[in-house]
């Protein structure tokens, strides 16, 4: 039996502790299964911007005709644009990789381990102890019990990655962010996209006035089927039919792809791992618990990231690894994970961002105020012709903190930051209104949501 000082499961946010552990002079274990650097890097937020940005160009083109600009599309490089993808992740991969085979005092165990007692694992044979152990071992795809489907070659996040042929037509069943922005991808390299959602919504977690406007921007270049759930999948030689039954009439209808899609959710690779051994509890879900210092039910054993399934956000995961380490080190002076300011982002067309509670969540324990603002109400938003998009801004009542603020449209993750900002040092929506506003630039939506509060048991509005 090996004995290390620290034990680090997984190279995603997982490295930013190693590192950490590593440069203090202490003998490490990294294990991780692959690929190497987690699911940002190789199968998540990097590989499907590197996508998203040319279909974004492609809907720019196409939808050029309203400011008065007649332009086409020749062709689209499908086969270059999934290339292009991939090198970044290669290099990265080769970098990491070369930086680990030359530390000393520290072992890679690139293979699935599992834990067979207290802070034991069994990885490739052999059994290592941990005095401290970080798990920081992600999520997977969440396959949902769809019957034929185990029998067929569906797609997932992950695997869609590998394919260098644009399927002609995708079935995606599912309706959440992974929908949202892969049903843009596809519909904008040139697949015929049909999104089969079992809620009443796509992006169910947001505003339904969020929801109702993606809905209607992405109709116009698919098809959407929501309270439609999938319930059996057949292969055929022309393709993948998928049956999906309506929720509310009991109707069932045949939905035809070369693809299908799988984006229902992710599910905590917790179980892989057999935390239970070591004593560590999941909740029904299957994700690590933990408390407000990401400490697990068995002491000296943390966890973060997509495995307690709490913002599943890379961003999130790089805050969580620093707040576990200082935990770690610094016992006496803990500090606890704040997740009030937590913002996130959809890369659809439109984008979508936000920070914070939604209205519905707001109004449980707060007296509040709701303020909203269309693009086209500022400068720079009519100068772009935009119709559809709006920020919507929740502030509690008595103390003018913003609680909460939601985006629709061109640059919302960029627009957002300053709300998060003020958001996180505690300041409330004077704080913000103290800086001066670009005229005519899109920062002036974030104050001029501000400036229409009105009280939601009086007003309400309409998209």
């Amino acid at each position: 039996m090996k004995d290390y000082d620290v034990i680090v499961i997984g190279s995603g946010s997982g490295g930013m502790i190693l590192d950490a552990a590593y440069r203090s002079g202490l003998k490490c274990a990294y294990v991780d299964r692959g690929p190497l650097g987690g699911t940002c890097l190789n199968v998540g937020c990097i590989p499907s911007k590197m996508l998203i940005y040319p279909a974004d160009r492609v809907v720019e083109i196409q939808e050029a005709h309203k400011l008065g600009i007649k332009a086409e599309i020749k062709s689209i490089d499908f086969k270059s644009i999934m290339a292009r993808m991939r090198k970044p992740i290669d290099e990265s991969l080769g970098h990491m990789r070369a930086g680990l085979k030359h530390a000393q005092d520290l072992d890679f165990y690139e293979a699935e381990g599992r834990f067979v007692d207290d802070y034991t694992m069994e990885v490739e044979g052999e059994k290592i102890r941990g005095d401290k152990i970080f798990i920081v071992a992600g999520a997977r795809p969440s396959i949902p019990p769809i019957k034929g489907l185990d029998k067929i070659n569906y797609l997932t996040n992950e695997t869609l990655l590998t394919i260098t042929k644009l399927p002609k037509s995708v079935v995606i069943i599912g309706g959440g962010y992974i929908a949202a922005e892969y049903g843009h991808f596809l519909a904008a390299m040139g697949s015929q996209v049909t999104m089969l959602q079992r809620g009443e919504r796509l992006v169910p977690n947001m505003e339904p006035e969020i929801s109702h406007v993606l809905e209607r921007a992405l109709s116009r270049r698919m098809k959407i089927y929501t309270n439609t759930g999938a319930v059996e999948v057949r292969h055929t030689s022309t393709g993948d039919i998928v049956v999906g039954k309506n929720r509310e009439t009991g109707k069932e209808q045949e939905f035809k792809g070369e693809r299908v899609l799988v984006a229902t959710g992710r599910r905590s690779n917790a179980d892989v791992l057999q935390v239970e051994k070591t004593g560590v509890k999941t909740d029904e879900r299957g994700f690590i618990v933990v408390n407000d210092y990401l400490e697990t039910s068995k002491p000296r054993i943390w966890a973060l990231g997509d495995v307690i399934g709490k913002e599943m956000f890379k961003h999130t995961a790089n805050r969580e690894a620093q707040i576990a380490w200082q935990n770690a080190i610094r016992p006496d002076q803990k500090q606890k994970m704040e997740y009030h300011a937590v913002p996130y982002a959809v890369f659809s067309y439109p984008q979508i961002a936000g920070v914070g509670m939604t209205q519905v969540e707001a109004e449980k324990d707060h007296d509040i105020l709701v303020g909203v603002a269309r693009y086209s109400d500022v400068a720079k938003g009519e100068a772009m012709m935009e119709e559809e998009g709006f920020a919507k801004a929740i502030v509690e009542k008595e103390t003018y903190r913003i609680l909460g603020y939601h985006i629709i449209g061109p640059y919302a993750p960029i627009l957002i930051q300053e709300v998060v900002d003020i958001m996180a040092i505690g300041g409330n929506m004077w704080t913000l209104a103290q800086g001066m506003h670009i005229h005519p630039a899109l920062t002036e939506l974030i104050v001029s949501a501000l400036g229409s509060l009105s009280d939601p048991s009086h007003a309400h509005h309409q998209h």
